[in-house]
């Protein structure tokens, strides 16, 4: 396919803007993935969003129909220790077998999975919050490396280091295809992205306002009227830091963990899955550890994914055309 920017990225994926619409838990469905992959990106389905893996499955081969040969992938989510019920290899398995081309992965590390996904031909994009896992994942043998800020919404990690410096970072080292993330909505970012030295560039939040995504109106309409101060963080206390949009429940968890620190028993009826979940299906997004970057102040309308990616593209030309206008004052001009 052929766009307007050609990188490594674009490669891999065969798609024709470096752009990565990241797994989205409960929202990343069949008909969220294939939109993007029409829109000339990819996205990925969550396999954690489903429970049976035989709807996992059907998921699959529905976004094989919808998207008509153009690529999409499965995100991988993993806990960061093997745990009792970790089902993982289940969903390795099933992807294989399914002849799924690529996957996303996040959480520890993927390499004992590896041999697997790669002897079926499988691409192995995986996700890290710090430049020092990204060395070890790119070690580890993964074909693609996507590198969080702070900014993002979900996992930050720990550390919290802004995504300006991140993606400047890690550009020194990783000499596979490099992703930027955390805080990216706009063709103008994007295109920061690139100089930095990313090959693209993975969207989350910018995309929760898709018409696409299975999410309640109303939910919708919150994240339209959000600014970028109404995100916060919570479950630090647990080394498993979360940004969600602000809200009761964040307020919440965060007393909790002043009060009681890690307490999970006293935290786990807040931060269940099951619990933001009911948010997408009803709209009232005042409970929930709702997942959601800074970036939500760029979410400015409900409108279809192709017309959110298209606007990206028109901002990223526009940024081109006004760095091409900067003309570099010659060594002579400054110092003579």
């Amino acid at each position: 396919m052929t766009g307007a920017f050609h990188t490594r990225i674009t490669d891999l994926f065969g798609i024709r803007l470096p752009v990565v619409a990241s797994g989205l838990q409960w929202l990343s469905t069949a008909d969220y993935v294939a939109a993007a992959a029409h829109a000339g990106i990819i996205g990925f389905i969550t396999a954690a969003s489903f429970p049976e893996l035989d709807d996992l499955r059907a998921e699959i081969r529905r976004c094989r129909e919808l998207t008509d040969g153009k690529p999409f992938g499965v995100n991988i989510s993993m806990l960061p220790k093997l745990a009792k019920g970790d089902r993982v290899d289940a969903v390795v398995d099933l992807v294989c077998a399914e002849g799924v081309r690529f996957v996303e992965t996040a959480g520890r590390n993927p390499e004992p999975y590896l041999p697997r996904l790669h002897a079926a031909g499988i691409k192995v994009l995986h996700k890290v919050p710090t430049v020092r896992h990204a060395r070890s994942a790119q070690t580890a043998g993964v074909d693609a490396i996507t590198v969080v800020g702070a900014e993002c919404g979900g996992h930050p990690g720990t550390e919290l280091i802004g995504t300006m410096v991140q993606a400047a970072l890690a550009a020194r080292d990783i000499t596979i295809p490099l992703i930027a993330a955390g805080g990216i909505a706009t063709g103008a970012q994007l295109v920061a992205a690139l100089a930095l030295g990313a090959d693209g560039v993975a969207i989350g939040t910018r995309f929760l306002v898709a018409e696409e995504i299975r999410a309640h109106s109303d939910y919708k309409a919150r994240l339209v009227a959000a600014q970028e101060t109404d995100t916060t963080l919570v479950m630090s206390s647990l080394r498993n830091t979360v940004r969600a949009l602000r809200n009761e429940t964040t307020e919440t968890v965060q007393k909790i963990e002043r009060e009681l620190g890690g307490d999970l028993e006293a935290l786990m009826p807040h931060i269940a899955g099951r619990v933001g979940r009911r948010a997408y299906e009803t709209g009232d997004a005042r409970f929930g550890v709702l997942s959601v970057g800074q970036s939500v102040a760029f979410a400015d309308r409900v409108e279809p994914l192709a017309t959110i990616v298209k606007r990206l593209e028109e901002e990223a030309c526009t940024a081109m055309t006004r760095i091409a206008s900067l003309t570099p004052v010659s060594s002579a001009t400054r110092f003579g």
